[in-house]
């Protein structure tokens, strides 16, 4: 028997005994006990299909950038419905490849540069804002809305000046902003649009998929996230140009496209020129950005392709719970603002996200602490009021770097009064129903 058969039929034994070891370790979900037991705002869902392909994708000991990547990204593109999607390391790192993208000299005129305005929202998550700011760009914050928890497309007009290049925005907690209105607004005065999908993956708007409006679309795989690859992210667009630029920053900023451990894939690797070099300088050591390395590894990219086929179940399941809970809790509604979707859309709900009302019985903190008291885990809407976090304190007591349009009256409401409780798939139904009474009991019902 030859070495290489021998290698495949131990590589066979290998994925068989992690199919057994996932049946003896991970089948049996541990009995919910109330009270007793944590409920988590999120966790990891996966069965012995994540586990056989990492163990798969370690056997080959590739390591970064592999044939697992490539399936992913054919993958995710497909799922979304577009042309292009590039896997990165991060939700953080797809946004910030996003607008570093959109400061690339190829773009001309369209280039995002230092003193730029972008227009965003205060109330989310920082990596959708700090991209802004590490570049120079100026974010310009607006309000939102309470209940669907979006920007305040009526304040689009007033953000808008001279200096608008671009808008970036998030679906806070799966519930897409209106993109009409956005998108519409885009068109009209020339500007990118950055859709951060990071908490939306698998939503829709007007029957198509979350992260295809924009000029660039972002996911995080964080296992808190509608998938995971434990670590992870991506990008993804329809614009060939961005999808370009975007492969050249990812990888080094470089100008060849070969994939990792390939070369001369153009037939003229030492047969160009660029620039002032050498006529002929190698292709593979030329570069056209200024780039990053933030690929993901092939081990991550393996869980991803199987974590990719649940997506659509995922997505159902958190549909689902989201309803459950909605009704559930409608007899609180006089004391609790709910989350409502926006119009036209049919969100992946990422979390259940509720607002104390003016002159209620109980205060956020009072019901927060009962819940966790209840062992239920909640948590903020991420920064509150990202204006009032310590990272802006240089920039607030400068008066420069950010502007402000209005007061920003809802988002420091959802600072101080909101808070939201999971719906992740893995959630059971006397999960559901316990996190129901619990918060019914909170609030006096």
């Amino acid at each position: 028997m030859s070495d290489t058969k021998r290698a495949q039929e131990i590589r066979q034994q290998i994925l068989a005994l992690t199919r057994e070891y996932h049946a003896a370790q991970f089948s049996e979900r541990p009995v919910f006990e109330p009270g007793v037991s944590r409920v988590t705002y999120a966790s990891r869902v996966f069965d012995e299909q994540e586990m056989e392909n990492l163990v798969d994708s370690s056997l080959d000991f590739w390591l970064t950038y592999g044939r697992y990547s490539q399936e992913f990204e054919s993958g995710l593109a497909r799922f979304l419905g577009i042309k292009h999607a590039l896997l990165v390391n991060s939700g953080s790192s797809a946004n910030l490849l996003a607008f570093a993208a959109l400061t690339s000299e190829r773009l001309g005129a369209r280039k995002v540069n230092p003193g730029d305005e972008v227009i965003t929202v205060a109330a989310g998550f920082p990596t959708t804002v700090a991209p802004i700011v590490q570049y120079g760009a100026v974010p310009v914050f607006v309000d939102v809305t309470l209940g669907t928890y979006n920007i305040d497309v009526s304040q689009l007009k007033l953000a808008l000046s001279p200096k608008t290049k671009a808008v970036m925005l998030a679906h806070t907690l799966g519930n897409p902003f209106d993109i009409d209105a956005v998108r519409s607004f885009c068109n009209a005065n020339e500007l990118w649009l950055i859709e951060d999908n990071c908490d939306a993956l698998g939503g829709e708007y007007r029957g198509r998929k979350t992260g295809t409006f924009g000029d660039i679309g972002t996911s995080s795989f964080y296992p808190p996230h509608h998938m995971t690859m434990g670590e992870g992210g991506a990008v993804y667009t329809d614009n060939d140009e961005l999808a370009a630029i975007m492969l050249s920053m990812r990888d080094w900023g470089r100008d060849c496209i070969c994939p990792s451990g390939k070369d001369n894939a153009c037939g003229k690797r030492f047969d160009q020129q660029f620039g002032t070099l050498p006529h002929g300088y190698d292709h593979k050591y030329v570069y056209s950005e200024f780039g990053f390395n933030l690929k993901a590894t092939d081990m991550q990219a393996a869980i991803g392709v199987a974590q990719l086929e649940k997506l659509p179940e995922f997505t159902a399941r958190r549909r689902e719970n989201y309803a459950y809970l909605r009704e559930a809790l409608r007899s609180i509604e006089d004391i609790l603002i709910m989350p409502q979707a926006t119009e036209g859309s049919d969100p992946s709900w990422f979390g259940y996200l509720m607002t104390v009302r003016d002159g209620a019985p109980v205060t956020r903190d009072a019901l927060v602490s009962a819940m966790e008291a209840a062992k239920i885990q909640t948590r903020m809407l991420f920064a509150g009021n990202i204006v009032r976090q310590p990272a802006f304190d240089a920039m607030r007591n400068s008066g420069n770097g950010y502007r402000v349009v209005g007061e920003l009256v809802n988002t420091d409401r959802i600072m101080n009064d909101s808070f939201w409780i999971g719906v992740f798939p893995g959630m059971s139904d006397e999960m559901l129903a316990y996190m129901a009474q619990a918060l019914l009991s909170a609030c006096g019902r």
